[in-house]
């Protein structure tokens, strides 16, 4: 057995036994994933309304690099992120780890509570100095004209290369030994995705969410329940492949060889 197939039976174990023991540990565990996100993504979004006001090149960059550090957070601290579990939980249902009708409602619960996470936080956030100060032209509401402005199509391509990045980053703290190492490979790759302006789930939960509780959606036309429904849905499935096939399966099947040669 690989080492990327030990670690994925031992997580698929871990993920169902507390599913089955205590579904609302679980879900706690789950509401903290999205809440981290939608913390970095708080911090992120006035970082870069302040750096802006001088250098308005930099914000991009500024919010990108905050906005990584809350995947850290979430690997750090065993959150349940929806977009990493498409990875363990589709690549142990094809390695017969767990079946794949509890992999799909273990994923379903965890999407679910990653929101419930983000609404939280992003509630909280609205109520502070900062967020009741946001101008019209914040990051965040050039962020959700760009992503509510895409086509079906064109979020479910980024929403793949999206959630490539992510489990990249995923692995990379999976297999690798040195804490130093596993950070930078998790940053690194995700700055990459965020810094494309790709479709990823939970960091769409929290911006959108943000946003939601503010005044300044008011400037976003595009921001609506249906339009904001029918981004997310694209997006769920598009990050589902992208983890799941491209990266999880993928790498399984790389490791199903006779040769010594093994990916993890």
């Amino acid at each position: 057995m690989s080492l990327f197939e030990e670690k994925v039976a031992t997580a698929c174990t871990k993920k169902e036994a507390l599913f089955d023991e205590s579904l609302s540990r679980y879900a706690l565990r789950s509401m903290f994933a999205g809440a981290y996100l939608t913390m970095s993504t708080a911090v992120g979004i006035i970082g870069a309304d302040v750096i802006a006001g001088q250098f308005p090149a930099l914000a991009r960059f500024t919010f990108t690099f905050i906005f990584a550090i809350g995947l850290i957070y979430v690997l750090v601290f065993n959150g349940e992120l929806a977009t990493s579990n498409m990875l363990y939980l589709t690549t142990g249902a094809y390695y017969k780890k767990i079946s794949w009708g509890k992999a799909t409602k273990i994923l379903l619960c965890c999407t679910f509570f990653n929101l419930v996470g983000a609404v939280i936080l992003a509630y909280l956030f609205n109520q502070s100095f900062s967020f009741m100060n946001l101008k019209d032209d914040s990051f965040v509401v050039t962020a959700a004209t760009i992503k509510l402005g895409k086509s079906d199509w064109g979020n479910f391509i980024e929403g793949i290369t999206a959630n490539m990045f992510v489990n990249m980053a995923i692995m990379g703290y999976m297999l690798l030994k040195e804490e130093s190492a596993k950070i930078f490979v998790a940053i690194s790759a995700i700055f990459m995705f965020v810094f494309l302006i790709n479709e990823h789930l939970v960091a769409n939960f929290a911006a959108f969410m943000l946003l939601a509780f503010n005044h300044a959606r008011e400037n976003v036309e595009t921001f609506t329940f249906m339009n904001i429904l029918r981004q997310w849905t694209v997006v769920f499935f598009a990050n589902w492949l992208g983890g799941g096939l491209f990266i999880g399966i993928a790498y399984a099947w790389l490791n199903q060889t006779k040769t010594n040669h093994v990916e993890g």
